[in-house]
């Protein structure tokens, strides 16, 4: 018996929600480049294709001019016509060194502003008919031109009224992949590293191409390929010869290769007896492993540097500060051009202090020290990359000392890849924040892109979430997240619904549901603060994995590995007093600032026990207990999530069925733990508040015991 199926039936089963819908696998990214479906714009992009004038000179031109091609056809359904020149071209791309047509229109394109990465795309008046312009002053610049083109054609934009000219706020625009070189990735939620270190340099799998197109396509210039918790051996002769395989596949598309340097190489790849910075043996270690390094990478970025913070070996080993750490490698590898990113998430293992305050103790005084290609990178908040924190103090507070922010995209503390959670709102957020570094309005964002205090390198890192995984990211949804990283790096001005606004329309196509979706990612990072850590509450998850609540914790080997550290919940109240009655860091911020915040009274509320030890009974400005307002935010998490599963049933007859049910499984688990994080939260804190829980919500369900006997020893990324 033949038990084939026609070809018919299966075509048309693929098809059954209709011509729009199709199975994906998530690999493709925001850059599918899917068939246009309204008549209108199809026509009109087709036309562009008519008469393409693109000189290619360089690879880099070539893969852009590829990508323009693979675009236009995925869109038009027709492949343009492309040459060096044409008489009459429909479609202009180039440089003025590069292109008559580019050098011909140059006198009244606003070059000089570009820099070398800008571009503009904007409509010109070209051997009598009106042309599209794609122009830069380098190749690099007209690739991002290209594929900034190419988005705004997936948005359904209007190219007849284009005039858009962008230059990225931030130099350098970094991911930090935590990549060990045995492929585990700490804190990473889509299977293992995607560099085969094995394999390299003979065998180069594709991927890494792609790895690379997706991130030129967002303006990411720069990769650290290893953990910060690093591994000396990166730095050998092997290891640096399949460096530069990558960073031969990674050059054309703008972006050079950064290493993690373990303080500790010279003792432990280097035969010395000691790392001193001080040492001449030592500097002379690290300048001719520098000159290794650049014979066989000439645009190797640098060195990314986490030191005496969390056992990693620093200076401080041999009574020297972080800046003679950092400035001893910016010596050897400055005359090669390259940069140091001195990580400043440091904390004492005895903690003296509020751990908070750490950071801004030690490297405050530090301001001026540094040389001028240091770097000090710098989290978002003072803590550890929680759902919510204030801003960093050393934000505005060294004005002689390039601070590269230092974002995560991997989401170690927000749900890892099974919960939506969509981070452009809390990168907004954080970048735009009041500093009062200069009086009012001086903002995160223009310390670190270095207009405030004319810093003269400026960068932004994230913490990659790329994995082996098909879909990259674990979740279709966290392929958001590297998206508006890139995006917001590039232009920090963009609102967070914007970006998702061009994501959703990349990813899923020019649907009615646009707006139901970007709904569900603007209010899904303010439900996980909710059903997580409400009212500025913080690191209450499980320990080493951070996977789940575990207010409870209380036994680990330091005090601030511990939730009890931090909300120090007892029968008087919750919350971590930091104001000058107690740990004193709101003194670290400026003074409107830390005015504001040292009062409970101007205090925010979603920053309330970060700051303040209250009781359970304290009014709210809602008029509501403390305790009562608590039991009222976890609840609207999980109602939130609940929201965010029921929109995305509704859109069931829009997206292709394979991602829909992926991100539908997702919903359920998430909706599941969201549960599971307010009651086993408000159960441990219901015994120290001895308040009943508000009359009309959901009961709790579970028992704190069974909550407390539960173990993740297997939890991914621990």
């Amino acid at each position: 018996m033949n038990h084939l199926l026609p070809i018919s039936i299966i075509l048309s089963a693929l098809l059954l929600s209709g011509s729009r819908v199709y199975a994906e696998d998530g690999y493709q990214l925001w850059l599918r480049y899917a068939p246009i479906e309204t008549p209108r714009l199809a026509a009109a992009y087709r036309q562009l294709g008519t008469q393409v004038s693109f000189p290619t000179s360089s690879e880099t031109l070539r893969i852009a001019q590829a990508e323009l091609v693979r675009g236009l056809t995925g869109m038009t359904g027709s492949r343009p016509v492309v040459a060096a020149a044409f008489a009459t071209p429909t479609l202009v791309a180039g440089t003025p060194d590069g292109s008559g047509a580019i050098r011909q229109l140059s006198p009244g394109l606003p070059l000089e502003k570009l820099g070398k990465e800008g571009f503009i795309i904007t409509i010109r008046p070209l051997a009598g008919r009106q042309t599209l312009v794609v122009a830069a002053n380098t190749d690099i610049g007209v690739m991002y031109g290209v594929f900034r083109l190419l988005m705004l054609m997936q948005q359904g934009y209007d190219l007849t009224q284009a005039n858009i000219t962008e230059v990225p706020r931030c130099q350098l625009r970094l991911l930090n992949h935590w990549d060990n070189l045995t492929r585990y990735v700490e804190r990473g939620y889509a299977g293992q590293s995607i560099w085969d270190w094995h394999k390299l340099p003979d065998y180069l799998y594709p991927r890494y191409t792609d790895y690379a197109r997706a991130n030129a396509s967002i303006g990411i210039n720069g990769t650290v390929l290893t953990n910060v918790n690093a591994n000396a051996e990166v730095l050998t002769t092997p290891y640096l010869q399949k460096v530069q395989a990558l960073a031969a596949i990674f050059r054309p598309y703008g972006i050079k290769v950064y290493l993690t340097a373990r303080f500790s190489a010279p003792v432990e790849i280097g035969g010395l007896p000691t790392a001193d910075p001080l040492d001449p043996a030592v500097r002379a270690w690290w300048h001719s492993k520098a000159a290794e390094i650049y014979a066989l990478i000439p645009d190797f970025g640098g060195f990314v540097v986490k030191a005496n913070s969390e056992g990693q070996p620093g200076p401080q080993n041999y009574g020297r500060s972080h800046a003679e750490g950092a400035n001893m490698l910016a010596e050897a590898i400055a005359p090669h051009g390259g940069i140091v990113m001195w990580r400043a998430f440091v904390y004492s293992h005895e903690a003296p202090e509020d751990r908070a305050k750490q950071a801004y103790s030690e490297f405050k005084p530090l301001d001026g020290q540094f040389l001028p290609n240091v770097f000090v990178q710098v989290k978002n908040g003072p803590v550890d990359f929680q759902p919510r924190e204030p801003f960093h103090p050393l934000f505005g507070a060294m004005p002689r000392t390039p601070l590269m922010m230092e974002f995560q995209i991997t989401k170690e503390y927000l749900g890892f890849a099974t919960h939506l959670v969509y981070l452009a709102p809390l990168y907004r957020e954080t970048l735009g924040a009041d500093t009062y570094a200069g009086g009012p309005g001086t903002t995160v964002a223009e310390i670190v892109d270095g207009t405030f205090h004319a810093y003269k390198m400026s960068g932004m890192a994230g913490v990659s979430n790329i994995g082996t995984d098909r879909n990259w990211c674990g979740s279709h949804f966290d392929q958001a997240n590297w998206y508006a990283f890139g995006r917001l790096a590039w232009d920090h001005s963009l609102s967070a619904e914007t970006v998702a606004s061009e994501w959703i329309k990349a990813t899923f196509g020019l649907i009615p549901g646009v707006n139901a979706i970007q709904r569900m990612m603007m209010m899904s990072r303010e439900a996980a603060v909710q059903y997580m850590t409400p009212l500025g509450l913080h690191h209450l998850m499980g320990w080493g994995h951070h996977y789940g609540p575990a207010p409870w914790l209380n036994h680990a080997e330091r005090p601030d590995w511990n939730s009890t550290y931090y909300h120090k919940a007892d029968s008087a109240g919750i919350g971590f007093d930091r104001s000058p009655a107690g740990s004193g860091a709101t003194d670290q911020y400026h003074a409107p600032v830390a005015a504001r915040w040292a009062d409970p009274r101007t205090c925010p509320e979603n920053l309330l026990l970060w700051f303040h030890h209250l009781d359970w009974t304290y009014r709210m400005q809602n008029g509501r207990m403390l305790w009562d307002e608590l039991c009222y935010q976890y609840s609207q998490g999980v109602d939130s999530v609940r929201f965010m599963l029921q929109t995305w049933e509704g859109l069931e007859d829009q997206i292709d069925p394979e991602r829909f049910a992926d991100v539908r499984t997702f919903l359920q688990i998430q909706l599941q733990e969201a549960i599971w994080w307010r009651s086993a939260c408000l159960l441990y804190f219901q015994q120290y508040a001895r308040l009943p829980l508000p009359a009309g919500l959901e009961p709790l369900t579970g028992t704190l015991e069974t909550y407390q006997q539960q173990r993740f020893r297997y939890a991914p990324g621990n």
